[in-house]
């Protein structure tokens, strides 16, 4: 039994997601996968299923009906990575723009250092984006600034969704209060941690856009962040 779990939420990632779980089962350290998928029309579901066959009990499949968002999917796999009593529960995406080879280095600044949630952070010092036009990187980038503007916290990068929570943060975070959808969910996670006095820290990473499949976001997923900041100062999280 592993005591790390990755959730891997999916839709339409076919190309990408096999390669992502022989890459994770390739490792020294033994991690899990939670893939939580909704209702992909490309299949990608069967092909989890196949790979459960060759990696026996390593890798579990969630699937949903529709199509419900990056947020309600963690929420869905945070909450069964608890019951299944995981210590240590990252979050991932399937299409490598997130190195899998990270994975020790969030796991170790959790186990050793003794953070409570550990972040994959594009813009401390040592953080990079790669392949990204200028101009969505410095909408990312303006993002977080306004985001520790308003929220008073520290982290650099307030958006990033390559992380790493030990069991006792998601058990103690009002997960039912939290209802965002996509970038305004990745904020308000590291936000309800701050509030609860957990200590978070950001470990550099490169971070590089997919090269295959489509991006699923949109200008609503940044309008949701850009007022749901104002909505989390009020939430009991």
């Amino acid at each position: 039994m592993s005591d790390s779990i990755v959730i891997i939420p999916t839709y339409n990632e076919k190309e990408n997601v096999e390669n992502m779980i022989r890459k994770v089962m390739s490792f020294e350290k033994e991690y899990h996968l939670l893939i939580v998928d909704d209702s992909s029309p490309d299949g990608t579901s069967l092909i989890v299923q196949k790979l459960q066959n060759e990696f026996p009990g390593k890798i579990h499949l969630e699937s949903r009906i529709g199509k419900l968002g990056l947020g309600t999917a963690y929420i869905h796999g945070f909450k069964w990575s608890i019951k299944n009593k995981y210590d240590y529960i990252f979050e991932m995406d399937c299409d490598f723009s997130h190195n899998p080879e990270d994975l020790v280095r969030l796991y170790n600044a959790c186990s050793i250092d003794n953070a409570s949630v550990s972040i994959g952070s594009r813009y401390c010092t040592g953080g990079k984006v790669k392949n990204w036009p200028l101009k969505r990187v410095l909408m990312s980038y303006f993002a977080s600034v306004y985001v520790r503007l308003i929220l008073l916290i520290g982290i650099k990068d307030t958006t990033a969704g390559f992380k790493c929570y030990k069991r006792e943060v998601l058990e103690k975070i009002n997960l039912d209060e939290i209802t965002f959808k996509g970038y305004a969910f990745q904020i308000c996670m590291k936000y309800a941690a701050i509030k609860h006095g957990f200590k978070i820290t950001e470990v550099p990473i490169t971070f590089v856009d997919r090269l295959y499949g489509i991006s699923k976001m949109n200008s609503g997923i940044f309008k949701e962040a850009f007022f749901g900041v104002w909505k989390m100062r009020r939430m009991k999280l």
